[in-house]
């Protein structure tokens, strides 16, 4: 078998057999295909596109591309979350232990921040004490042991994937629905789960700009699910403004902390409950989603999802006493507001530029070794559709410099669109695919 072979069908628009993508994945993995050759058929797929079939033959070689974690000693069956990325998304915080307090494993490898999206690890991170980097077989028995553990991925997981996503990155053929699902799915499959709920977000914030996009990516998901034999469901979700009001890491822990006390911001909470309620489903522990939602509901009010949190973030090394009391958690030095300059409604909050905001106020990383500050970010004061007055506060700035900080206020103004008349609020939960 030769590459110019395989770079010579798929530039002909043929399809690709599972032994030939077995030994492209392979072979550039090992370092014995050169970038140029990977690069002219990766940018051959991205031009021609893929069948079901080669998408998920591509996903399987690059799933087992490394090590694949076997979670059958739990016994039961797992099923594992994944967002396709967003801007104040605290949702893992919330739900995973939330539906862990229902009975549904959790064993969750989790990733960092890059860009302007946040990640669930750094966030995890900012509660002084908690280890995220942890064995596979620690994680194994803390879920044994409490039924959920939440980590970094420690494992050599789809290094092929790593690899591929960095030479899509620098030959500009990052937005391909072939290579974009056979990326999350060859890493939800090489991390033990058999069943996934994916959270596609949709909008200015998030990878797929427009519904159409992320629907074709869903169905894609769903179809390399069907063919591995792993059942998936996408929820389609709103990313067009920030999720909740907090963006930043230690201010999403107290965002995600309130709302399992009972304090929910509305949109987070639709997205919870959505994919709270299709993942007890598949753990096979409620056929009925909207009894799912109530059972869910009901744990937020009886305080056992908070109790579940606090025993996830004891078990791994977390001082609880910085949850049990959040004024505790990392500060910044500077807090300051953004008025409104006029009366009307709240047209736009682009999430993108909020994110962009926030990292460069030192919450996020332009390269995965940038270190983080965990204690700034902002607090919207005010969501989509939300009347305001003059003189009404627009956000709060948590900032370690003055300069940083004057800097956000001014583009808060900027970015954060009010219109003299009403605005509608837009959807959440935009559809379920499965």
């Amino acid at each position: 078998m030769r590459m110019i072979d395989i770079i010579e069908k798929k530039r002909d628009k043929q399809e690709l057999t599972r032994q030939e993508l077995e030994y492209f994945v392979e072979g550039y993995t090992k370092g014995k295909i050169e970038d140029y050759q990977a690069s002219a058929l990766i940018m051959a797929i991205y031009l021609n596109g893929m069948t079901n079939q080669e998408i998920t033959n591509l996903t399987l070689a690059m799933a087992y591309s490394g090590e694949v974690l076997d979670l059958s000693t739990l016994g039961e069956i797992i099923v594992d979350k994944h967002s396709t990325g967003g801007v104040g998304d605290k949702v893992s915080l919330i739900l995973l232990p939330l539906v862990s307090s229902l009975g549904v494993l959790v064993a969750k490898m989790s990733g960092r921040g890059l860009g302007f999206t946040g990640g669930t690890v750094d966030k995890l991170e900012s509660i002084p004490g908690y280890q995220t980097q942890v064995s596979m077989q620690q994680m194994i028995q803390n879920v044994k042991k409490i039924g959920i553990s939440m980590i970094s991925q420690t494992l050599n997981l789809a290094p092929a994937d790593k690899k591929m996503y960095a030479l899509r990155d620098s030959i500009s053929a990052v937005e391909s629905i072939p290579l974009i699902a056979s990326s999350i799915m060859s890493k939800k499959i090489a991390s033990g789960a058999q069943k996934i709920v994916l959270d596609v977000t949709v909008g200015k914030g998030a990878f797929m700009k427009q519904l159409e996009e992320a629907r074709k990516l869903a169905n894609t998901m769903i179809e390399i699910g069907k063919l591995a034999k792993r059942e998936t469901v996408c929820v389609l979700s709103n990313m067009n403004e920030p999720l909740g009001y907090a963006v930043g890491n230690c201010l999403e822990v107290i965002e995600a902390v309130e709302f399992l006390k009972g304090n929910m911001p509305e949109d987070v909470k639709q997205v919870v409950l959505e994919l709270g309620s299709q993942m007890i489903k598949l753990a096979g522990n409620g056929d009925d989603l909207e009894e799912n939602k109530r059972n869910m509901l009901e744990n937020i009010e009886n305080g056992k999802a908070y109790q579940k949190f606090l025993q996830l973030i004891e078990n791994q090394g977390g001082d609880i006493s910085y949850i049990e009391n959040l004024e505790k958690l990392p500060k910044a030095k500077l807090v300051e507001a953004v008025y409104s300059k006029n009366d009307g409604y709240i047209q736009e909050i682009n999430s993108k530029e909020i994110g962009k905001i926030a990292g460069k106020l030192g919450a996020g990383r332009d390269r995965k070794e940038d270190s983080i500050d965990p204690s700034v970010g902002i607090v919207l004061g005010k969501k989509v559709g939300d009347k305001i007055k003059q003189g009404e506060v627009l956000a709060y700035v948590h900032a370690n410099s003055e300069s940083k900080l004057k800097e956000a206020k001014k583009s808060l103004e900027e970015i954060i669109k009010i219109s003299s008349s009403s605005v509608e609020k837009e959807k959440v939960v935009l559809e379920m695919i499965k």
